[in-house]
């Protein structure tokens, strides 16, 4: 993989929990508009513009992406974000329920994207890309990282361990959901060096979360050459924001289903055409969890259900047919609720594990929902396998948490 060192862009220590918020794409308008409140110096000025607008302005509209440029621009004058003088790596590490994993900060190359070396996983659809590929036009720069896991490698992690023995130049714990973020700078330009040496070495970056931004800045690096009629390809176009963790460390959680309606059956029609595909049990009151691959959680009338998929339902050699999403859209949603489509059917909705399964129960007894579906997670290796054999996970299969912060630090393209 070619990976190069940059000269980030960030907030001064002392300003870094003003300017630091989530990612564009976990709130929508209201939520970050509420977030950043009568801070001036929050990131969502730059991520969400939209918030500087009356209440019902279009995010798309070019004058919202125009502001967008205008307080990124309002922001390095005012010196809430400044830009380090030599290029160099980072390391952000991330804290949940006592789990710490240990990301390096780099530029990808946007030839390894094109050419299939930066592994995804997921279907982007194409209105979500020109969203993002306008802001970062707009912008001239990669204002969020993407987010990548890459195959384990002990020499980068012993890297890793030298800087975070050291005082980080970040250090906070998000008030919203109480995770923590540590972030420290590799200037050392032997440790530079060997970095950009050893990511040579290794076959393949996978997309974790991010395909969206990850297609926009490939694309937006893309155009950038073909506009420029002395393009050499070292130019800072050719490379965009990611952070990088070796995949041991990451967690997936589940990602799970409600949907509104049993398809006109009645709740024992419904459970009775389980039957066909699944050993089904009767768990009572209590929230049950998934045990194992295999193994579902239903929510309906009250009661939670154990439905183990039986042997010959699916497939363990086949890297997609072994998947629980892909069992429980064939065999349930398809086959007997008639949802064919999960991308496009408004009868289903999502409901990332961070919730908790009580907010599954809770979907379903205020009447919005009428049945609950729970998954065991994925595993690193079962994303890694569909990606190394070019399919294409089913969509809202994984659930990445923590997601990145925004803010820590930012790409220019010039």
């Amino acid at each position: 993989m070619k990976i190069k060192p940059f000269k980030g862009i960030r907030p001064p220590k002392e300003l870094i929990e003003q300017v630091a918020s989530r990612p564009y794409d976990v709130l929508n308008s209201e939520e970050a508009r509420e977030e950043a409140g009568d801070n001036e110096k929050s990131l969502y000025h730059i991520i969400k513009p939209e918030i500087d607008f009356p209440v019902g302005t279009d995010e798309h509209d070019d004058a919202v992406y125009e502001k967008a440029a205008e307080n990124f621009e309002k922001f390095q004058q005012k010196g809430w974000l400044f830009q380090d003088d030599k290029e160099m790596y980072y390391v952000y590490a991330q804290t949940m329920n006592g789990h710490t994993q240990y990301g390096l900060v780099i530029c990808a190359y946007v030839d390894d994207y094109m050419t299939g070396k930066i592994k995804k996983h997921e279907l982007t659809r194409r209105d979500k890309e020109e969203d993002r590929m306008k802001h970062v036009r707009v912008n001239n720069a990669n204002i969020e990282p993407v987010f990548f896991a890459y195959p384990d490698n002990p020499e980068l992690d012993a890297i890793v361990k030298k800087y975070i023995a050291n005082d980080p130049e970040y250090d906070f714990v998000a008030e919203l959901d109480g995770f923590g973020h540590t972030f420290w700078l590799i200037d050392n330009d032997k440790d530079i060096a060997e970095i950009t040496r050893l990511f040579e070495k290794i076959p393949a970056l996978y997309i974790a979360d991010g395909h969206h931004r990850s297609a926009a800045a490939a694309l937006v690096g893309a155009e950038k050459a073909k506009l420029n009629p002395d393009h050499k390809g070292d130019e800072e176009y050719n490379y965009f924001m990611a952070v990088c963790f070796p995949a041991n460390q990451l967690t997936i959680i589940d990602y799970n289903r409600v949907v509104k309606d049993l398809n006109g059956l009645s709740e024992e029609e419904f459970l009775s055409k389980l039957n066909k595909n699944f050993i089904v049990e009767e768990k009572g009151k209590d929230i049950y969890k998934p045990e194992k691959l295999h193994n579902f959680s239903l929510y309906l009338g009250g009661k939670w259900y154990s439905l183990t998929a039986k042997p010959g339902t699916y497939n363990d050699n086949d890297p997609i047919g072994v998947l629980d999403v892909t069992i429980s859209s064939n065999l349930i949603l398809d086959e007997i609720l008639g949802i064919k489509d999960l991308r496009s059917d408004k009868r289903i909705d999502f409901v990332g594990g961070i919730r908790g399964l009580g907010e599954l129960k809770r979907r379903v007894d205020s009447g919005e929902m009428k049945v609950a579906l729970a998954l065991y997670p994925v595993s690193m290796k079962q994303l890694i396998d569909i990606a190394d054999t070019g399919n294409i996970m089913p969509p809202k299969t994984t659930w990445f948490e923590p997601k990145l912060r925004s803010g820590l630090v930012i790409h220019k393209l010039s």
